[in-house]
């Protein structure tokens, strides 16, 4: 027996880890560079690791020169802990992220070149007469000193967003203006944030995108100190390399342009980070960089069963700018993907709950969703369901954001209209049209009556507000002793809510279905709710909840995770939700195939691909009818999945080709034909009795419960027929 079959043997013998022929030859190929394009479940981690373990016995090569680099911290903790488990005798590799190693290499020239820096980002030890400095800080003062006016959570993402893109695609700042960006004046603001850190006292200010930028630019001005680290390191392997910026490719390709022996372990099918400058467009590049580099694919997947590893290889073939893998599977069929489309929205966490719920092991279930405003209501319903959940990256931003504070404003004020604090934070916000040179004369009156009288009697008024403040003022006081559903809708509606945030996402490019959906989702936790203080503490509870629920990940729940958030990880059981046009793919993605470029629609088919690939045996697949009262229809990636499925078998649903419902001549098309009281019929809840009619939406008592429909759409749709 020759040494390497002896070392496979070890292998299968110590861990019972059977070796595939590609995973043999990706481990033995150890010279020169290597790109291993490795489809979900292939088994990459513990190739990855036998081949360093082959690197150390086999090659003789001294542990401390092979670097492995990963994509994030928990993944370089759970490879070196493998490592050890599967090569205990031996002296511990070097497994660490990309930022770790550019840290690594400034702090290093920082120290050669007696450079002071302080790092504005994370938790770090401060140097004495240090300042607390804060990146997201920093931004803020900035964006309020040239906008004029307070950042929210949102737009201070996205501009965080802004600022990573640039660095980590290298984009020199004459081009800055060329990427998109909804923040107003977001290439201003990120010119001053870098001004403020090169100016800012003799220490130099580093974010951790610097660290990467830093390192790059040290790497390539300064030779001798690059030759420092290229002779460290005989070996790289850079795992995770499909969600890898283009300067850290830049900092990796310095690092090993000398013996070249570079394993990159990628999938480019799984390339779901181009928002966070991740660049797919590398890999399908690497024979350019590197073109003596072997290329090998493992595609046989071992964690789904047939039915799952089939569709999603023929899913994923739609795409154009890919490797030609062919993923399979030797395991055996267990049962088809389940396609579910419900009636309404409401119904989704309802159906889960009834399923999950009859099952003993929470722990192999997830459910997938694409935004993290999903969680809350699966959140809310589970909690009261009494079923235990896991939410992967809980995001808190929800009860923070400006929406949900501006429905508690509207509440404070209901009970304490002398707030003059409260309502000054609300006041542009509904149809009282108190204008800002009236709210801080409205302020200088400090005689704790009710705003609106002093409004009325003290501040200089047109005619027109007379009457909108007199109306809003007794709508105020209507609301007090409301149910807080009943309050919300008249927020909303009555006192012109909804309007208002319309107007404010034309001027500040808000996504306005985003902010309808924090709406709805405040409607959905005050339903059964009596009171707003009820309200209101039910949003802390849930708050505490989800920031709880990281502390249950290994115990016996159920997994909520988004989408991006799910890569890597596996279940027997995944649920994928929210499955309609508009979410996925959203309607930038959309809009941008109908204008010829592909890279986001392909960006969201590797999303939806991600999300299928998690399963082991149990793929659901949900959308449905109606959200909000509106028409929504099926994802197309649902309808692709169909006719995979079935392509022979498939029909013309009742939806039609384009999406709308077939509707009966019969149909109601005219507003005036509509009364309360009327008996209609609806296509997705039957027949139901008018209770509401307004000139926006109506709702109707249908046997399965009252809903609540937009007027306009089931008009123009033909929705509606008499009785």
């Amino acid at each position: 027996m020759n040494k390497e079959a002896e070392f496979f043997n070890f292998s299968q013998i110590k861990k019972r880890v059977i070796l595939n022929q590609q995973q043999q030859k990706a481990i033995l190929h150890t010279d020169g560079p290597l790109l291993l394009l490795a489809s979900p479940g292939s088994g990459k981690t513990t190739t990855i690791i036998i081949k360093i373990g082959y690197l150390i016995k086999e090659k003789g090569v001294n542990p401390k020169r092979i670097k492995a680099v990963t994509f994030s911290k928990a993944s370089a903790m759970d490879m070196k802990e493998r490592f050890n488990s599967f090569f205990p005798m031996i002296p511990q590799v070097d497994f660490s992220t990309i930022h770790s190693l550019a840290f690594e290499v400034i702090r290093e020239y920082f120290r050669k070149t007696n450079t002071s820096f302080q790092l504005i980002e994370g938790i770090q030890p401060l140097e004495r007469n240090q300042l607390t400095l804060n990146k997201k800080i920093i931004l803020k003062e900035i964006y309020n000193n040239l906008v004029g006016e307070n950042i929210t959570d949102d737009q201070l993402e996205e501009l965080m967003s802004y600022t990573s893109l640039l660095k980590n695609k290298l984009i020199p700042e004459e081009l800055w203006s060329t990427v998109k960006c909804q923040i107003p004046m977001a290439e201003k603001i990120v010119q001053e944030y870098e001004l403020f850190k090169r100016t800012r006292g003799t220490v130099r200010l580093v974010d951790y995108d610097d660290m990467l930028t830093i390192a790059n630019q040290v790497f390539e001005e300064d030779s001798e100190f690059l030759r420092t680290y290229q002779q460290r390191y005989d070996y790289v392997l850079t795992d995770e390399s499909q969600d890898t910026s283009l300067v850290q490719h830049a900092i990796i390709e310095k690092l090993v342009c000398n013996h070249r022996n570079l394993c990159v372990v990628a999938d480019d099918d799984q390339s779901i980070y181009t928002w966070r400058a991740a660049d797919p467009k590398y890999l399908l590049d690497f024979k350019q960089v590197y073109p003596e580099a072997v290329i090998l694919m493992m595609e046989k997947n071992y964690r789904s069963s047939k039915d799952i590893v089939d569709v999603a290889n023929q899913f994923i073939q739609q795409n154009k700018h890919r490797y030609n893998k062919q993923m399979f599977t030797d395991n055996p069929s267990y049962q088809p993907i389940q396609l579910k489309r419900l009636a309404d929205y409401q119904n989704q966490s309802k159906y889960l709950i009834r399923e999950i719920s009859q099952l003993d092991n929470y722990r192999e279930v997830a459910i997938l969703y694409r935004n993290h405003s999903s969680s809350i209501s699966l959140m809310n319903d589970f909690d009261r369901a009494g079923i235990p959940f896991y939410i992967k990256d809980s995001n808190s931003h929800f009860f923070s954001h400006w929406v949900v504070q501006d429905i508690l404003n509207f509440m404070r004020i209901s009970y304490n209209d002398s707030r003059t604090d409260i309502l000054e934070k609300i006041h542009t916000k509904f149809n009282g049209y108190i204008t800002k040179q009236q709210m801080k004369d409205l302020q200088k009156i400090n005689n704790k009556q009710s705003c609106f009288d002093n409004l009325l009697q003290y501040i200089n008024l047109k005619d027109y507000q007379i009457k909108q403040l007199q109306k809003c003022k007794s709508l105020f006081q209507e609301m007090n002793g409301m149910a807080p559903l009943q309050v919300i809708r008249l927020i909303r509606e009555s006192l012109g809510y909804e309007k208002a945030l319309e107007k404010l996402s034309e001027r500040y490019g808000f996504n306005l279905d985003h902010l309808l959906d924090i709406l709805n989702t405040l409607e959905e936790i005050a339903t059964t709710l009596d009171t707003m203080e009820e309200f209101a503490g039910r949003l802390q509870y849930l708050e505490k909840k989800m920031k709880e629920s990281k502390f249950g990940k290994h115990k016996n729940v159920v997994t909520f995770s988004t989408l991006h958030s799910s890569k890597g990880l596996e279940f027997t059981r995944v649920y994928m939700i929210d499955l309609v046009e508009g979410i996925i793919p959203s309607k930038e993605e959309t809009r941008s195939k109908e204008q010829g470029k592909e890279e986001l629609i392909e960006e969201a088919v590797r999303l939806f691909y991600v999300g299928m690939t998690r399963a082991k045996l149990h793929l659901e697949l949900l959308s449905y009818e109606i959200k909000n009262g509106k028409l929504v229809n099926e994802s197309r990636f649902v309808g692709g999945v169909r006719s995979i499925m079935s392509p022979k078998k498939e029909k013309k649903m009742k939806h039609g080709l384009n999406g709308k419902m077939d509707t009966s001549s019969t149909a109601i098309k005219e507003e005036e034909q509509l009364y309360v009281g009327m008996e209609i019929k609806h296509p997705v809840f039957g027949q139901g009795e008018i209770i509401l009619l307004d000139r926006e939406q109506f709702e109707i008592r249908f046997e399965a419960g009252v809903k609540k429909l937009s007027l306009k759409t089931c008009l123009e749709m033909g929705l509606l027929e008499a009785v």
